[in-house]
């Protein structure tokens, strides 16, 4: 199974995303196209682009990146909601046909500021049923012709997407990954999606997380090829063990004044608060799994880093590795001095 290496582009109504040094036209489409051609350039397969009501809108930005890029593949984030599925298969549809298969999906089932656009998800068993019914009809479409669908939450009839998605290295259609801790979102995991995300957890919990959501898949019956796994993490990357520590420990400082802002997604969804209860377990984690971000308003993928020079963290990466993860979504700030960072010293050794 071959091994995917993403980073994250930041489209965020405010500068300054984690620290980020970028202020003047930080999300102009030059400025995130310098990022999207970076990423080419410096060995990336592509990046996650989240999601959020109040932030330049997903999709817009990824299909304007993948336009001024040729091997770029976003890794689009969407809200069952936000997006009704017959929509979105066709819109994303189009755009993996445009680019000749390039496009890549996060289904985002988290909570957001949903009176904006007027949507009321209900509680969490709610929540998720809808996701699962929304994964299987944009899967439908993408796969089948005339298809006719009545779920409890969604329904289409005799429906057809036209353009079809484009056929790439074998996969029939855009690649589906999807997040989530909780008994509800692994049951969706398990049956539905292609790639369960984990955020930055010790190896023992996504060892356990992985063997758990295989016997579930087993159990519930799944259909699809057999689900595969990744991990969005923080890789805090120096040319030495020591600098990587003091930048670190530097920064974490910074955070704890202030001077970088709490992540405004910091919800306490279940995924979420097991990595804030990690640093009750200790500060530094596995052999550089860094806790204390989360202690001082760090959230997702900003909650728990991996600190060290390049060999340092690609040794960690490689035990995830070795418990079955093949998707790396990785990130540190400043964004782009460090795609050109990691992508020069850390892939190759990845890659390696």
């Amino acid at each position: 199974m071959s091994l995917e290496f993403l980073w994250y582009i930041p489209n965020q109504a405010h500068p300054g995303h984690r620290g980020d040094d970028v202020v003047t036209d930080h999300n102009s489409l030059e400025t995130l196209a310098g990022h999207a051609k970076a990423l080419e350039e410096h060995g990336w397969g592509g990046a996650l682009i989240g999601t959020g009501w109040g932030r330049p809108d997903t999709f817009t930005v990824a299909a304007a990146l993948a336009a001024r890029t040729t091997t770029f593949q976003p890794l689009i984030a969407v809200r069952p909601g936000y997006w009704h599925p017959a929509k979105f298969a066709s819109a994303a549809a189009t755009l993996d046909h445009l680019t000749g298969g390039r496009v890549l999906v996060n289904i985002v089932s988290g909570k957001d500021n949903l009176a904006a656009y007027g949507d009321s998800e209900g509680d969490q068993a709610h929540r998720y049923a809808r996701t699962k019914e929304f994964i299987q009809i944009v899967r439908k479409l993408w796969s089948e012709e005339n298809v006719t669908y009545h779920g409890e939450h969604f329904s289409v009839t005799g429906s057809t997407v036209v353009p079809p998605t484009a056929v790439r290295d074998g996969r029939p259609h855009p690649r589906l990954y999807f997040g989530g801790a909780s008994e509800a979102a692994e049951q969706v995991a398990a049956t539905e999606a292609d790639v369960q995300l984990f955020w930055g957890e010790p190896l023992d919990g996504v060892g356990e997380r992985i063997e758990r959501l295989r016997r579930l898949g087993e159990k519930l019956g799944r259909e699809h090829a057999p689900l595969e796994f990744g991990l969005r993490i923080t890789t805090l990357v120096r040319d030495t063990t020591e600098q990587a520590w003091a930048d670190a420990e530097a920064k974490v400082a910074e955070m704890a004044r202030g001077d970088i802002s709490r992540d405004p997604n910091r919800h306490a969804a279940v995924g979420q608060q097991r990595l804030l209860d990690l640093a009750a377990r200790g500060e530094v984690l596995d052999d550089n799994l860094y806790t204390a971000p989360g202690k001082f308003g760090g959230g997702g993928a900003g909650t728990t880093w991996l600190v060290g020079s390049a060999e340092d963290v690609a040794k960690s990466l490689r035990k995830y590795q070795a418990l079955g993860v093949t998707h790396f979504v990785l990130s540190d700030t400043p964004y782009l001095p460090e795609i050109k960072r990691q992508g020069d010293q850390l892939l190759p050794l990845l890659r390696g």
